[in-house]
């Protein structure tokens, strides 16, 4: 089986996925990328939402959110194969000040979505990848593809996604960082009406703010975040089920081990055998 977690490229921001992935088996943080799905066929679900990305298409995540995923290999066999482009804040806010501030949001797709990519996406990224057959090239040439690939999206239906990943816009800045001390405070018990006073929005703005962003509500994210880090140390910290509902901030294993089955697909015995097993069949 081919290695299926991301691979870092030489190009800045770039990442590849290539191979076959069994189901849950890329639950996770996903960070703030451009996602384009080049072979085969990827489900991202991000809450109640549910991403179909069926090459050749791209989809924007703008911020750290906690999603699982399932993957489908190409037609006659042809392995999975899918890109990512990192969200760089400064690249996109130099991007956008040569703009216009309605620049083509008429074609706006609502929520998380995967669009098909245009031929001028797919040549922008062509010309990207080109770049490691000419190394030297790639400190002077990279910016200026990352730039044209952020362009193709913004002129694109989820344009008004990307820009949400930029801190300068509106209500933004105080989502963002709610969502990073929410990210740092996960297993703490969490209070939504002082974490919307703090950042200066009522508790249905925060809410409702919080949603478009992220697709969950800001208990739902936390407790999202709390099964991730659990996964990780009942498969890898060797930690018992009920150890790792406590630290990771459940009071009861009984609701943990509910709310593991529901998210993953398994119980927490069986669904982390299949891990430690998956990962040692990569070495």
């Amino acid at each position: 089986m081919a290695d299926t977690r991301p691979t870092e490229t030489p190009l800045p921001g770039v990442l590849i996925i290539r191979g076959e992935v069994p189901q849950h088996q890329l639950a996770a943080i996903y960070e703030p990328v451009i996602g384009f799905t080049v072979q085969g066929s990827k489900t991202i679900s991000i809450g109640d939402v549910v991403i179909h990305a069926n090459a050749p298409s791209y989809y924007v995540i703008p911020t750290d959110v906690p999603a699982t995923g399932l993957v489908y290999q190409g037609r006659k066999g042809l392995p999975y194969l899918s890109l990512g482009l990192r969200i760089n804040q400064r690249s996109l806010l130099n991007l956008l000040r040569d703009l216009p501030v309605d620049h083509h949001r008429e074609n706006a797709a609502p929520g998380f979505s995967a669009c098909a990519a245009t031929p001028e996406f797919v040549e922008a990224w062509l010309r990207m990848l080109r770049l490691m057959e000419t190394p030297n090239d790639i400190p002077a040439l990279a910016p200026v593809y990352e730039r044209e690939i952020l362009y193709r999206v913004l002129a694109g239906p989820q344009g008004w996604r990307l820009r949400q990943a930029c801190l300068g816009d509106g209500r933004t800045p105080g989502i963002h960082r709610a969502i990073q001390w929410i990210r740092n405070n996960f297993t703490k018990p969490i209070d939504v009406k002082p974490i919307a006073r703090k950042w200066g929005m009522a508790v249905t703005t925060f809410h409702r703010q919080f949603k478009n962003i992220t697709g969950l509500s800001p208990i739902r994210f936390q407790k999202q975040l709390r099964l991730l880090e659990a996964r990780r140390l009942l498969a890898f910290e060797g930690l018992s089920a009920a150890n790792a509902a406590y630290q990771v901030g459940y009071e009861s294993p009984s609701q943990f081990n509910r709310e593991y089955a529901r998210f993953f697909g398994a119980p927490p015995a069986r669904d982390t055998a299949r891990l430690r097993q998956i990962e040692f069949a990569r070495h």
